[in-house]
């Protein structure tokens, strides 16, 4: 099918090529003006430079970057519904098991008053707190029987090829779904060794990290775009242990 492609570009180009020749061939038999020929022919391909100029370099950016700002949007939204349906839950079950969560809690409480820098300083922080996880600390049955239950939802995610463009946010969701995958192959969660216990605790402390991460840039895009879903996420952020949906 590639070649077939091809081939029907090549005879275009070819035919287009022809049909120039002709139509020049014919202004000359008719006008015998060469000169005139040549000077509109060598202005027309000094024009072409400026056209690749225009529609390559500044039509074809400003395209591009519409386009890009349009996928982007749609992604958020999709982000947006990972949260509502599975990351929210998520960060309640993973906040049990950290025994640095009031550490970071006092980091988290977004509001109004948070400026672009304040958001880079947060994500700085974030890199260095020590996600302390204990694997036995929370409701680690639980957290298996919710996040195995959400698996179709995670995969569907998984299957949206615009969420390449979206590497921070995809490997969130494979660290995710490898904790799930874990999780599903034990019988009993409440019995397992020491050092299951312990490897447990890396994937959670992974998927909480990351977790976290994308919790952050998802309120600073809703500032940013969203200023109405944005209220509503202040006034339920779970880090804030003040919280309330009901406007006060």
């Amino acid at each position: 099918m590639k070649k077939s492609g091809l081939t029907q570009r090549v005879l275009l180009g070819l035919l287009l090529v022809l049909l120039s020749v002709f139509f020049y061939t014919l202004h000359y038999a008719l006008f015998r003006d060469a000169h005139h020929i040549f000077l509109y022919l060598v202005g027309d391909i000094a024009f072409v430079f400026v056209e690749v100029l225009l529609v390559t370099l500044i039509i074809q950016h400003l395209l591009s970057e519409r386009e890009k700002r349009s996928m982007l949007r749609k992604l958020n939204m999709v982000i947006g519904a990972f949260f509502s349906e599975v990351g929210t839950p998520l960060l309640e079950y993973f906040r049990a098991f950290d025994a640095n969560a009031g550490e970071l809690s006092s980091l988290m409480i977004v509001d109004d008053s948070w400026s672009p820098e304040h958001f880079d300083q947060m994500k700085k922080s974030l890199k260095n707190h020590n996600f302390k996880i204990d694997a036995r600390a929370g409701n680690l049955e639980g957290l298996a029987k919710f996040i195995v239950g959400k698996r179709v939802f995670l995969l569907g995610l998984l299957e949206n090829p615009n969420l390449l463009e979206h590497e921070s946010f995809t490997e969130l969701l494979w660290a995710v779904f490898h904790l799930s995958d874990e999780l599903s192959h034990r019988k009993d969660v409440k019995n397992l060794p020491e050092s299951d216990f312990s490897h447990l605790a890396g994937d959670i402390k992974r998927a909480h990290h990351l977790l976290v991460r994308e919790w952050l840039a998802h309120m600073e895009h809703l500032k940013n775009e969203y200023p109405y879903p944005f209220s509503l996420a202040v006034r339920t952020n779970l880090f804030d242990p003040n919280a309330s949906a009901e406007v006060r």
